[in-house]
């Protein structure tokens, strides 16, 4: 048995109810949530924000401390505020052998835990970074640009619901078999044959987190639970551009683990400074038997072909697309799809990219209006939604990187630009680059190689099509070929409503129907939105479900004969 401190038995006791309540959730699909999203005194305490500003203040420009955490000296990524300074840390020298070694001599006595006590321990590391939130939105702030509201959400009780949901699957599906069980079958003549029959839930192996530099925690939780319930070990490679979220969850879980009596070298960090491979390295290592990515199709597809001894599990880029055919709420819709473009800046795998119109237009409740009018009105919409830099600034955030610069450039020349990006003024960071969205006209044969290429970041075109048929003709084509994380159509109309969803299941995307009020295509909520599909070359795993977790562990069982009915009995 593994040399656990009692502390590891009071974690599953103390989180039973929680983990009970998280599998409920997942299979009602009912709103629930145990962390709070406000960052509000009265929830997390009164001194929580102005301490969880200050530990970021005092980490900049100095090492990163990781008590206990194997490697040789220091390394920079160079990791910058998108607000407009360096951040100017170091992490831990780890290479790709040496964090695979020490995983791998961590792993026995996690696996004897068995599902009950890991699950218990990854409760309490969840309990511990929802602590930690304001802590950790200030470092997701300041390394993918999101405003400091929506970093403190999407980087702190989102990512922790999407960790517990992923806790929760993996939970579950380890529970179906029983830990042990007699065996009896009669015979015609004689005793029965007797057996005593262990069964023991086994981890693939090495588990490699390579995270991204947008969302790294909502987007990494995932996999980092559902690999450590179980019972591998986790190396995470974060984004150079974006180390320090993981690398205080990297922490906060060996401070867990070392308190519940297990090795801390389950969680291991490998930091890197741009320009590195260490995460090719890492993932072609034969020990390395688990990979989650999230980030370029380039690098998803390589992973996909080239890590072949490990289960791999990927989202990468896709063609977001809202089919327009009529609404009885026009004003609503404008207003839904301007907020949608503008979350984050369009830097969000499920932005809607491609909106899908005839050229003749669409039936609302203020009249017809024509593809070349929907765009007039969906940029005057934009205007209006950022007309006020502050309010702007909290909506739009800051530009992440020079990439997403480019395709801006570049986006300028295509199609017929109905709404430039234009800069906007933050009203605390003068160095911040904030972009509003660009909106383009485009034709749906013309510019076709245009469209079907993902244009991440703040770029959407409105798209001519010949009628709503040939508009849903084009999304199911696309998608099947290129991907999409989010789909939404609008309509009054029941048939094509239908025509859509059948569209959609075909295409293999989750669908949106008309979205009108405060609920956006590009938002999820876990436990009852599922993220991403495997069903489409966008991503190869849904976030979560019990494809997720199941090719994590292996059941293995013994068995051994029980000598004399007697015995048995």
């Amino acid at each position: 048995m593994p040399n656990e401190s009692p502390a590891a038995h009071d974690f599953f006791t103390r989180h039973r109810e929680l983990l009970q309540r998280a599998v409920s959730a997942t299979e009602s699909r009912e709103h629930w949530t145990p962390y709070p999203e406000s960052p509000s005194k009265s929830v997390y305490g009164e001194d929580a924000a102005k301490l969880g500003e200050a530990a970021f203040r005092e980490q900049i420009g100095r090492p990163f401390d990781l008590p206990g955490h194997p490697g040789e000296g220091r390394v920079a990524p160079e990791e910058h505020s998108p607000y407009g300074f360096p951040l100017g840390i170091s992490y831990p020298r780890l290479s790709p052998t040496a964090a695979v070694a020490a995983a791998k001599a961590a792993t026995a006595a996690w696996r004897a835990a068995g599902p009950d006590t890991r699950a218990g321990v990854c409760a309490e590391i969840l309990a511990r970074l929802n602590a930690a939130s304001f802590d950790i939105a200030h470092a997701v702030q300041h390394t993918t640009g999101q405003a400091f509201v929506m970093a403190f959400q999407a980087g702190g009780p989102h990512a922790q619901d999407r960790g517990l949901e992923a806790v929760a699957y993996a939970w579950a599906a380890q529970k179906k078999h029983p830990a042990a069980a007699r065996w009896s079958k009669p015979q015609r003549k004689g005793d029965a044959l007797v057996l005593d029959k262990t069964f023991t839930s086994v981890g693939r192996g090495v588990s490699l987190l390579i995270a991204c530099n947008t969302f790294p925690t909502w987007n990494g939780y995932p996999g980092l639970f559902a690999s450590l319930v179980t019972g591998n070990p986790v190396v995470v490679k974060p984004h150079p551009g974006a180390v320090l979220p993981l690398a205080i969850t990297v922490r906060i879980a060996r401070e867990v683990l070392a308190e519940a009596g297990f090795s801390p070298d389950l969680v291991l960090l490998v930091a890197e400074a741009p320009g590195g491979r260490h995460a090719a390295a890492l993932a072609l290592d034969p020990d390395v038997r688990i990979v989650d990515f999230t980030g370029s199709t380039e690098f998803g597809d390589w992973l996909e072909t080239n890590a072949r001894q490990a289960v791999v599990y990927t989202e990468k880029a896709g063609l977001n697309t809202v089919v327009l055919d009529s609404t009885d709420d026009y004003r609503g819709l404008l207003g839904n799809l301007a907020f949608s473009l503008s979350l984050y800046s369009g830097q969000m795998c499920t932005t809607p990219q491609n909106l899908l119109i005839p050229g003749e237009g669409m039936a609302t409740d203020q009249g017809p209006r024509t593809a070349d009018e929907f765009a007039a009105d969906l940029a005057a919409a934009l205007d209006k939604l950022l007309g006020d830099p502050a309010r702007a600034a909290g909506a739009l955030g800051a530009i992440v990187n020079k990439g997403v610069r480019d395709r801006l450039t570049d986006a300028a020349g295509v199609g017929r630009t109905v709404r430039a990006s234009t800069s906007v003024e933050h009203p605390e960071y003068a160095e911040a680059d904030v972009r509003t969205p660009l909106v383009a006209l485009l034709d749906a044969e013309a510019d076709r190689e245009v469209y079907t290429r993902e244009w991440f970041g703040p770029v959407s075109f409105v798209i001519r099509t010949d009628s709503t048929q040939h508009s849903l003709e084009l999304f199911r084509e696309t998608v099947r070929a290129h991907g999409a994380l989010t789909a939404a159509v609008h309509t009054t109309d029941e048939e094509t409503l239908a025509a859509a969803e059948e569209a959609a299941l075909e295409a293999g995307v989750h669908l949106s129907e008309n979205l009108t009020g405060q609920i956006f295509v590009n938002q999820s909520a876990a436990f009852s939105d599922f993220h991403g599909s495997a069903a489409n070359p966008a991503a190869s795993a849904t976030l979560s479900d019990a494809a997720f977790v199941t090719g994590r562990f292996s059941v293995l069982q013994s068995r051994r004969p029980v000598a004399t009915a007697e015995e048995a009995a």
